[in-house]
Formats: C-alpha cells, structure tokens, sequence
C-alpha cells in the first residue's frame, strides 16, 4: 500500500463536487483521494493531479477525465494555464508525507529505518537532509530546529552538529541520531526525533514557503463558491492554513473596509477542526494527527 488517505471521505465531501466541475488534487500520493474525486464527477468533469516525486507516477490513473501533473504544487497556476485552465471548482491538499515516503528506507524520512539522509521529496531537488546539516551554519541551524521543530534544545542541538561534523561527515540517519541521544529522553525520545525530523524536512523541501504559494495561487484560481479542502498533520500547517482561510493571508490579518466591515475571501465551512474518528484512528494509526480545514471562496 502506497498510502492510505486520511479522512478521505470528509475532505472529498467538503469540495462539494459539480459533476461537470473541474478540480485539483495538489498532493496525488497513492491516488485515494484523486480515486474518490473522480468517482463522484460525470463525463464531462475533469481532475489535476500534482505530484513532485517520481514515484507517484506508479499510481497514475488511466481515465480520460484525469491530467497528472510532475510538479511541486507551488507552481499550480503555471500548470493550470499550460492546461489551459483558468478557474477551478475545488482544490484539494493532504499535507501529510506518504506512508510510502516513512517506509522506505532508501528516503531518509523516518529515524526508525537505517538509510541515506536524504528527505527530498523530488528527487532531483539539490540539497538533501545531509547537506543542510554539514553545510548550513550553527545559528542557521538552531533556527531550523527551533521554528521548523518547536524544539527548545534547539540550539544545544545546532552546536551538537557542529561538533561532530568537525570530525565525521554526516550521511546517514544514524549519524543524526546519533547526534540527537543527548537530547532524547525514554519517555519523549519519538516525539523529540519527529520534530527534528520534521524540520529538516521542512527545510530541505521548503514545505511551508510552497504551501504558502500554492495557497495564493488556488485563491485567485478558485471560482465564487469553489472551495479548498485541506488536510495538515502539525501545527505550523495547520496555523497557516487558518489564519489563510480567516483572512486570505498568512499572517491572518483581517482587513476592514472604511466603515469597519470585516473583509476576507472565505465562508468557513466548519468552524471547528475536522478530525479522524476513533475507528479511522484505529485503522489507520498515520492519520492520528490530521486536521481538516474546509473554505468557500466569496
């Protein structure tokens, strides 16, 4: 199984598929959510699909109504009009690293496979896990680990890199743990692992940078009543994409017209974070964490 989707029935639902519309899957992965999208639109309905890895394209679904998409969602709008594509009915994210990308080793994503340190979700992108930990400075490191990891060691951590690359190279995921056992503790060792490792990630495929961007660009794409649905696993995401769907920018800043009405581009669909039942929880333990976040555009 490449990946199973969380929440995949909410998140399709919240699109509210047109038939006839046409809709972006920004983050294709195993395809259960593109699957399920088109399930639901007619003959003349068509779905994007966005995927930077290569491997995605295993997944890719023959069915005419389908365009699968190598690229980095941040560049949807440059897409789009290759396509020919001006406006859409919904766009969709799950933010979430596959399950594909956690189990093979080969990709450095998890700290509990040996393997390269690499976390490029494309391939072909410069610079991996390892080379931002031997090349990147001690302050520009402890920066990484602080707003990318929320970790409070975070400097203690940077300087631990910098002393022990001062006498090995680091390549492998041992060697960041490694570097990492001072700071781990029996009781809290996974979840202090995950945040480094989810801000070397963060880093090494400028994650937040590009949701940003595709978060801009989907709102000048969506047509009145189109809508986003978007699925985030950790809180940097998920503060982004509330204060974007509060205010129709990052910052979540609300801006007001000359009599003081509020002015934003989205109706909330739900006010409340949609998250996985117990059941789902149960059956699919990687979707522990996912938050859904529905918008209409005004």
């Amino acid at each position: 199984m490449y990946h199973i989707p969380a929440l995949l029935q909410e998140s399709v639902d919240g699109l509210n598929i047109h038939p006839d519309g046409v809709y972006v899957d920004v983050t294709f992965g195993g395809g259960g959510h593109s699957r399920e999208i088109l399930r639901r639109l007619g003959e003349k309905g068509r779905l994007f699909a966005f995927d930077q890895d290569e491997d995605a394209y295993q997944n890719h679904i023959l069915d005419p109504r389908f365009t699968f998409v190598k690229s980095n969602f941040r560049f949807l709008k440059n897409f789009m009009r290759y396509h020919r594509v001006d406006e859409v009915d919904g766009i969709l994210a799950d933010l979430g690293v596959s399950s594909h990308h956690f189990d093979d080793s080969s990709r450095g994503f998890s700290f509990r496979m040996p393997g390269d340190l690499d976390m490029r979700m494309n391939r072909l992108a410069r610079k991996s896990a390892a080379d931002i930990l031997n090349e990147y400075s001690e302050e520009r490191l402890s920066d990484i680990f602080f707003f990318y990891g929320e970790l409070k060691s975070a400097r203690k951590i940077a300087a631990a890199v910098a002393s022990y690359r001062r006498s090995k190279k680091i390549d492998a995921v041992s060697d960041f743990l490694e570097i990492m056992k001072p700071f781990t503790f029996r009781e809290k060792e996974n979840k202090t692992l995950a945040q480094a490792f989810q801000a070397l990630r963060i880093e090494v495929n400028d994650e937040l940078k590009a949701l940003e961007e595709m978060l801009m660009q989907g709102l000048q794409m969506l047509k009145p009543g189109g809508r986003f649905s978007i699925i985030s696993y950790h809180s940097l995401e998920d503060r982004l994409v509330k204060n974007f769907f509060r205010a129709g920018n990052v910052e979540g800043v609300v801006a007001e017209d000359f009599f003081g009405n509020r002015k934003t581009p989205f109706e909330l669909i739900n006010r409340k974070v949609i998250v996985p039942t117990e059941e789902e929880q149960v059956n699919n333990p990687r979707s522990r964490s996912a938050k859904l976040r529905i918008a209409e555009k005004l």
